[in-house]
């Protein structure tokens, strides 16, 4: 395992950041780490990091105690918090080589091949406190990366991004994961685009973990109906069709609400008997949906 958290709790006075807190991330993995404001993402980061020590409880990353091994551990991994943290009174490339000097990288060429990656090129001799926020985020991104690390913790990574700079980011998590192996957590509060990216989740409230595994795991552990949601040239007669409850939708679209996921390729072919399908959309079992159901049952508990 590259990162172990094993019955980690951290108080501020008399709250728990985080309590009893566990779960792994495996070699190469891709986990998204997702909870309300609040919940105990950015102090677990920052212990990872060795930033924040646990007032109880085990903490490894690349089998190494970020406490008392703190730089062996910062030389194995990359940081990119929703600020970024560089200084605005250096330019962009200027911030690249004051950290490369401080990782103790030496090639030279690692900051401006950064800044090409990350569409920064044409900036790299203006002030970092004058770049807007999303070239802030991907310059802070390619710090991250400098040292080529092989673990990378990410909070909040295509907050203020545009659309291109969301698809950038991505794809270069996704390039690296499985290109080089890179082992991600990734914080954010953006679900569906964790969905495209992410093999593994845990979803913590209050400090604690709610639940943990893959997205068809988590859907497991909360079951509920399932929309379909179906492009069909078909006309709806009322509030049903062959007893299934349906309804029209402004867009033309039909929505259907069946009990569970294995019941939707019976209700294409039979809609398909009696219309032509252009297309079909599931709701309900997506990450946003079984995240909140499975916050709803923390709650009720």
């Amino acid at each position: 395992m590259m990162i172990q958290i094993k019955d980690v709790t951290k108080r501020y006075g008399e709250q728990r950041a985080v309590d009893a807190l566990s779960f792994n991330v495996a070699r190469g993995e891709i986990l998204g780490l997702i909870g309300p404001n609040g919940a105990g993402k950015t102090t677990t980061i920052r212990m990872l990091c060795g930033v924040v020590k646990p007032d109880s409880g085990q903490v490894r990353v690349a089998g190494l105690d970020p406490q008392s091994q703190g730089d062996e551990v910062r030389s194995q991994i990359g940081v990119l918090t929703e600020t970024a943290e560089l200084y605005s009174n250096l330019s962009g490339i200027e911030n690249l080589r004051f950290f490369a000097e401080l990782y103790g990288i030496d090639d030279p060429r690692r900051p401006h091949e950064l800044m090409e990656e990350f569409g920064l090129a044409d900036h790299k001799d203006k002030k970092a406190g004058a770049y807007s926020t999303g070239m802030k985020k991907r310059l802070g991104l390619a710090k991250a990366l400098l040292a080529n690390p092989p673990i990378l913790l990410l909070d909040e990574p295509t907050s203020g991004l545009d659309p291109a700079g969301i698809a950038m980011v991505l794809d270069e998590i996704e390039r690296l994961n499985s290109q080089k192996g890179v082992t991600v957590v990734l914080c954010s509060h953006v679900l569906h685009q964790l969905e495209t990216v992410c093999q593994r989740y845990v979803i913590i409230d209050r400090g604690r973990t709610v639940a943990q595994g893959t997205l068809p795991e988590l859907a497991e552990k909360c079951p509920g109906p399932t929309i379909v949601e179906v492009d069909a040239d078909y006309i709806l007669d009322g509030e049903a069709y062959r007893g299934i409850p349906a309804r029209p939708l402004p867009v033309g679209d039909i929505q259907f609400t069946v009990s569970s996921r294995n019941e939707v390729p019976k209700l294409i072919r039979q809609l398909s008997q009696d219309a032509d399908v252009y297309s079909v959309k599931l709701k309900g079992h997506d990450l946003e949906s079984v995240y909140f159901r499975l916050l709803e049952g923390e709650k009720d508990e």
